[in-house]
């Protein structure tokens, strides 16, 4: 049976399908270190695990800090195509290219100092940190792969290409299955084969993204695109956007780092508690920001054809998609704990009190499947302002009174209460700016809408704008 939906809503099956490329291409940094882990857990030595386990979390961060390259990429590139500027998508890419091999190559050149300071803050065994620097010393070869492959797929999602992010993806991870299998088990190279491994996956993940994204690209288009590449006014715009981009993601590491470390200090238990719900969230997060980035493509998408009447469309399908998500979530946290933490750990000490928190992270998933949203919005116009902003306020008002209070009576309930402020200070501080930002940008012909709307019914597009709490221009 076929559903037509009604025009306003005619984007919904492109949004499900970036989605889900979104969900998929999103999951591919932790899942190579977690398949790496899988197979060296099957040795008969533990210290190749544990090393490789240490490093994985360094490399998280690293490329954490980093994806500002992929967001970045795919708001400004769904602008471009909206507005039909082929010669600016290809710049985009370009440029962001250029970008992402720079630090690719930087992080190589700073490889021995990172390594050095990184591994000398850990207090593991010796055998354990020769096992996570031989891997380190493996992997980090394959830097400067994985961030033009975070623009590559930010480019290509900017251009709605999802069967082509969900190609890489797949062929990725599964190089890196065979790849860790043929080094690890049957070669024997232990920590040093799985950090080859995920090196070698993200070159030939590169070389097969290069091919599918040059389908469609004549030479002589990259020809005649070279010399813009160093434009100053567009170079700094996308520089200043990256700069916001990390600025908000150093920002909110720095408060889920903090909050490790205020748990850490409340004794084992708490702190094992408190890692089992992040785990949680962690799921949460990875699920929402697969919508976010959708939401950031097409926001983008009607940002550059002028189609601003279905930004409110968006954002409420969007919303409502990602509260879905975290309401599941967290009913099946409220209605079967001790399975899902079952699951996660045997200790009983651990999961008999953990109840008395579950309620915590239902907030946190709630505020954040609405922020994730409006952040990709943002992201989708190229608001990196409005988001670094964002991030600063709710870390200083929201977070850190909290925290400080937590810390000062060693109190577990105050320090997710610190968490569940943060998330709301920005979820509402989001709400604001929307709300200045859509009545600033969607309005209609200057007909005085006194005089009409008593006698015939008013758009659907405006009565949308309305329930979002923004006047319409007269």
């Amino acid at each position: 049976m076929n559903i037509t939906l009604p025009a306003k809503y005619n984007f919904v099956p492109r949004f499900y399908r970036l989605a889900i490329a979104n969900i998929l291409s999103n999951l591919m940094v932790p899942l190579a270190g977690l398949i790496s882990v899988a197979f060296l857990g099957h040795l008969q030595a533990i210290d190749a695990l544990a090393g490789v386990s240490i490093a994985n979390i360094l490399f998280n961060l690293i490329y954490l800090i980093l994806e500002f390259l992929r967001m970045g990429t795919t708001g400004l590139t769904a602008q471009a195509v909206g507005a039909d500027e082929q010669e600016t998508v290809l710049l985009v890419g370009l440029r962001n290219g250029l970008i992402a091999l720079v630090l690719g190559i930087a992080l190589l050149i700073v490889q021995y100092p990172l390594r050095e300071v990184a591994f000398s803050l850990l207090s593991a065994d010796t055998d354990v940190k020769i096992a996570g620097i031989d891997y380190f010393n493996a992997r980090i070869w394959g830097a400067p792969a994985v961030l033009l492959n975070f623009v590559l797929i930010g480019w290509l999602l900017g251009r709605e290409e999802n069967g082509k992010v969900v190609i890489l993806s797949v062929i990725g991870n599964a190089a890196n299955i065979i790849l860790d299998y043929l080094f690890i088990v049957q070669w024997g190279w232990s920590s040093v084969g799985a950090g080859v491994s995920q090196a070698s996956s993200q070159y030939l993940m590169l070389f097969v993204g290069i091919i599918l994204a040059s389908q469609k690209i004549q030479r002589q288009q990259i020809g005649a695109v070279m010399p813009q590449i160093m434009d100053f006014a567009a170079l700094k715009a996308t520089l200043a956007l990256n700069r916001d981009i990390l600025i908000r993601t150093v920002t909110e590491m720095s408060v889920f780092t903090f909050f490790s470390n205020l748990s850490a200090m409340m004794g084992t238990i708490i702190f094992t508690q408190n890692s089992l719900l992040g785990q949680i969230t962690h799921l949460n997060v990875y699920l929402t920001n697969g919508l976010g980035f959708a939401t950031e493509s097409l926001s983008g998408n009607f940002q550059g054809k002028d189609s601003k009447q279905q930004f409110v469309p968006l954002l409420k399908i969007s919303i409502a998609s990602s509260l879905f998500i975290g309401s599941t979530i967290a009913t099946i946290c409220v209605f079967f704990p001790q399975i899902v933490f079952g699951i996660l750990t045997n200790h009983r000490e651990v999961t008999d009190h953990i109840n008395n928190y579950i309620w915590c992270v239902c907030f946190i998933l709630v505020f954040n499947s609405v922020a994730s949203m409006l952040e990709g919005f943002f992201l989708g116009v190229a608001e990196g302002k409005i988001i670094r902003n964002v991030s600063l306020i709710s870390a200083i008002f929201g977070f850190i009174p909290s925290a400080i209070a937590s810390w000062y009576f060693h109190n577990n309930y105050i320090l997710w209460f610190s968490v569940i402020m943060f998330m709301f200070a920005k979820m509402a501080t989001m709400f604001v700016f929307l709300q200045k930002y859509l009545s600033s940008n969607i309005h209609v012909d200057p007909v005085p809408l006194k005089v009409i709307e008593n006698s015939i019914p008013l758009p659907r597009e405006v009565n949308s704008a309305k329930s979002f709490g923004f006047q319409i221009r007269d």
